[in-house]
């Protein structure tokens, strides 16, 4: 027993936590044409997932009371919108957690998760090498009270001990992971206990569906988001709040997605632009 099989038989138990679920379908046209026009524009390779992670720091950051931890009690607001995003290195997943992920563009963030996952590929991740250490060596009977403890040190008591392999706040505000990669449209997950966010996104894969525009039935791509809220943090309203904001992001992500241009695309549109004059 290794990886994710050792650490989901080590603390799991059954279930008592409060969690409800929700999904929605997004009209994803616009959003593969931002997509499309980033990469041509930028030379990072923007996915949909990327997307996702923008979409949900933007609807944390519409509903502040979301964007919290709990502790003893008590809730705390937290210090910045932190996306972990799940990500396949090898044979094994691990989470890569992008801080201050509503203020970086689109591009920013494919770059920020290309980079490290390059750096846990090759062992270079120092803080990721610690933690996957630590799991390695202990036995089960002491992973499941080695998750607690690590969770209350870094979560509840908000401290911070890299050397260890227990950064604060590992799993950051929220957390996103890709099931689209699969060709699987819609499935749910649950969330652990260790975790300490108010809620977890699964990305479906985009796919062709007949829907009513204009009073005619067309086909479009359609991209479907299912969510796992934790019902201590928050309710109906605001899921909804969340979702109407994550909505209007990825409905029309030109609107807040500068494109800047590769200096050989400037040339080339200079040159264009002149040949135009010429013809």
């Amino acid at each position: 027993m290794h990886g994710w099989r050792k650490l989901a038989g080590s603390s799991w138990s059954a279930p008592c936590d409060p969690q409800f679920f929700g999904d929605m379908e997004i009209d994803a046209a616009n959003l593969l044409a931002t997509i499309d026009d980033i990469r041509r524009h930028t030379g990072e390779h923007v996915t949909i997932t990327h997307a996702v992670v923008k979409a949900v720091a933007c609807g944390l950051a519409a509903v502040p009371a979301l964007n919290s931890r709990l502790a003893r009690g008590r809730e705390h607001p937290r210090e910045s919108i932190d996306v972990l995003v799940i990500v396949a290195t090898g044979d094994e997943l691990t989470g890569i957690k992008i801080a201050n992920a509503d203020q970086k563009s689109l591009s920013e963030i494919a770059a920020e998760l290309e980079r490290r996952s390059a750096a846990i590929r090759a062992g270079r991740d120092a803080e990721f090498g610690r933690t996957k250490r630590m799991l390695e060596v202990l036995p089960p009977r002491l992973l499941r009270h080695g998750i607690r403890l690590s969770a209350w040190l870094t979560s509840d008591l908000n401290l911070n001990l890299p050397r260890l392999g227990l950064p604060r706040q590992a799993f950051g505000s929220a957390m996103v992971s890709s099931i689209g990669m699969t060709g699987i449209t819609h499935a749910y997950s649950p969330l652990a206990s260790y975790y300490r966010v108010p809620l977890l996104i699964l990305v479906g894969a985009v796919h062709e569906k007949a829907v009513v525009v204009n009073g005619m039935i067309v086909a479009r791509p359609v991209l479907t988001l299912t969510a796992t809220f934790d019902h201590r943090y928050t309710d109906g309203l605001q899921a909804a709040k969340f979702a109407q904001a994550a909505r209007a992001y990825l409905t029309a992500p030109n609107a807040a997605e500068p494109v800047r241009p590769l200096l050989q695309d400037v040339d080339r549109a200079g040159s264009d632009h002149a040949d135009s004059h010429q013809r």
